[in-house]
């Protein structure tokens, strides 16, 4: 009787997208941890398009090469930085990624892995968010629905301007153990 292979590595393509890299106090750390998780790719979006200009059939193609697909960057303004919604509003396209004959990304997993400049506290009723961040996610979860891709919970850090270096650090090893954790694992 034959050994049977072990299953195909599971990949992931990390989608990193922060206009001021050099100034990034922990999302450039969760970028380098990304590197660092076997089968995990790193791509730099502000690296690779400066100009804005998308190569969608590129960008398409790393797409279908992955099992996972993680949004790596920093809330701004509620939303994602303006390379990242180009990108979404480019590649993602209909009758590729969702709508009649759109199934490119059906069954792969979406990990929003993001950091918040405000406190969990800003993000209450009473603060001055006035809602928690959760209901600012709704974009990002209809974009994964849309596209038939399987939303996990993001990996978010809040006050990523105030915390301390070990809570950095230890949000940077978590979201390393959680990235190797959906490619070892699919998602049921």
């Amino acid at each position: 009787m034959a050994a049977s292979s072990p299953p195909p590595q599971r990949t992931a393509l990390v989608l990193y997208a922060h206009p001021r890299p050099h100034q990034s106090r922990v999302n450039r750390l969760l970028a380098d941890a990304a590197r660092t998780v076997p089968g995990a790719v790193l791509h730099d979006l502000y690296d690779t398009y400066p100009d804005f200009y998308i190569d969608v059939p590129a960008e398409q193609a790393r797409l279908l090469s992955a099992d996972v697909v993680v949004f790596l960057h920093p809330i701004q303004w509620y939303s994602m930085p303006a390379l990242m919604k180009e990108w979404v509003d480019t590649v993602l396209q209909s009758g590729w990624a969702y709508g009649q004959n759109g199934t490119a990304l059906a069954g792969k997993t979406y990990l929003l892995a993001a950091t918040a400049g405000s406190l969990l506290a800003s993000y209450a009723p009473n603060g001055v968010n006035g809602r928690p961040l959760d209901d600012y996610l709704h974009a990002f979860r209809q974009t994964a629905r849309l596209c038939g891709m399987q939303w996990v919970e993001p990996h978010i850090l809040y006050g990523a301007h105030a915390v301390d270096d070990a809570a950095v650090q230890s949000h940077v090893d978590a979201f390393r153990a959680r990235l190797g954790a959906l490619l070892a694992h699919p998602q049921p």
